[in-house]
C-alpha cells in the first residue's frame, strides 16, 4: 500500500478542518489528483518558482504550504502571469499542492498556539473564537491573548521575541520600560484584530504586517505594538507543523520522507 494525495488531504482535514477557515480563504488541494501516489512532502510556507524547483531537485511530488498559491481565482492560467508560470510548472512536473492557512491558524494546537508556545507563554485564551461549528471546536479561533504571572518590560519582550523566534529584528512601537502584563499575539496579519484585543485588554499586541496609522494611533491610547513579522509569526510554526505532518504519516505505517524548504526566507532585508 502507498501513501496517496489524498492520505496527506486526510490527515491535514483532521489536524486542521476546512470548516474552521476564514470566509475569504481558500484552502485544501490546491493542484492534483487525489489518487496519485505521493514520493516525499516538502512544506514551505509558499508556492514559489524556487520551491517548486527544490521539490523537483529533492523528487517531492507534494508540496504543503501555509499560505494558499490560490487565494483569489485567476483569470487565465498562462505563462504571462507568475500565478499561471507556477500552475503550468506544477502540473508539467505531477506535483501536487495542498494548503492550510487560516483553518491552520485557529485550530487549537495550530499555528498561534504553536507561537505562543515558542514564545513561552502559558495559559492563554482565544482573541476571536470561531462561531457555529460544534462543541469540539470550542478552543479555536484567531488570535491569542495571555496574562503574564509577572510584567516583562517592552524592552524585554521585543528581546524574548526576537531570541525565541529567531530574528534578526522586530519592528515596534511604545516606551522601552513599559510594563507589559497582558498580551495579544495574532500570527501573520493581525491588524483587524487590535480593536478586539485592545477591549480584551491587551497591552501589548504581537503581530505582522502594520501599518503606519494603525500602529501610531495604538500607541498614542497606550498599547505598545511589536511587528515580528508576517514571516517571523508563522515560518517557525509551520516548521512544526511539518513535523506533525511526518509524525501522522510514520503511525499510518508510511516511510515516506517529509521534508522542509531550503528555500524559504523573509522577503525583507535590513540595510
Amino acid at each position: 500500500m502507498s501513501l496517496m494525495v489524498r492520505d496527506i488531504k486526510n490527515i491535514m482535514e483532521k489536524i486542521a478542518p476546512i470548516k474552521l477557515k476564514e470566509d475569504y480563504d481558500n484552502v485544501g488541494l490546491m493542484v492534483g489528483d487525489l489518487n496519485s501516489e505521493v514520493t516525499s512532502v516538502l512544506v514551505a510556507l509558499d508556492c514559489t518558482l524556487k520551491v517548486i524547483e527544490e521539490a523537483k531537485q529533492k523528487k517531492c511530488n507534494l508540496i504543503f504550504t501555509h499560505h494558499p498559491l490560490l487565494f483569489r481565482k485567476p483569470s487565465a492560467i498562462t505563462t504571462d502571469t507568475l500565478i499561471g508560470k507556477k500552475i503550468i510548472e506544477l502540473i508539467k512536473n505531477d506535483i501536487s499542492l495542498y494548503s492550510s492557512h487560516t483553518n491552520l491558524d485557529s485550530v487549537k494546537g495550530g499555528i498561534n498556539d504553536i507561537i505562543m508556545k515558542i514564545l513561552e507563554f502559558e495559559n492563554f485564551e482565544i482573541i476571536d473564537p470561531v462561531h457555529n461549528v460544534g462543541l469540539s471546536y470550542q478552543n479555536s479561533g484567531i488570535g491569542r491573548i495571555v496574562a503574564l504571572k509577572e510584567p516583562i518590560t517592552l524592552k524585554e519582550l521585543c528581546e524574548k521575541v526576537k531570541s525565541t523566534l529567531e530574528l534578526s529584528y522586530v519592528r515596534y512601537a511604545g516606551e522601552n520600560f513599559k510594563n507589559i502584563s497582558k498580551i495579544a499575539v495574532i500570527n501573520g496579519s493581525g491588524q483587524d484584530y487590535f480593536d478586539v484585543a485592545r477591549k480584551l485588554g491587551a497591552d501589548c499586541i504581537i503581530t505582522g504586517d502594520t501599518t503606519y496609522h494603525y500602529v501610531s494611533d495604538y500607541n498614542e491610547q497606550g498599547i505598545a505594538v511589536i511587528d515580528a513579522g508576517h514571516f517571523g509569526t508563522e515560518w517557525p510554526a509551520v516548521k512544526v507543523v511539518g513535523e506533525i505532518l511526518k509524525n501522522k504519516i510514520q503511525n499510518m505505517g508510511f516511510n515516506n520522507d517529509v521534508i522542509v524548504s531550503e528555500n524559504i526566507y523573509d522577503p525583507y532585508k535590513l540595510k
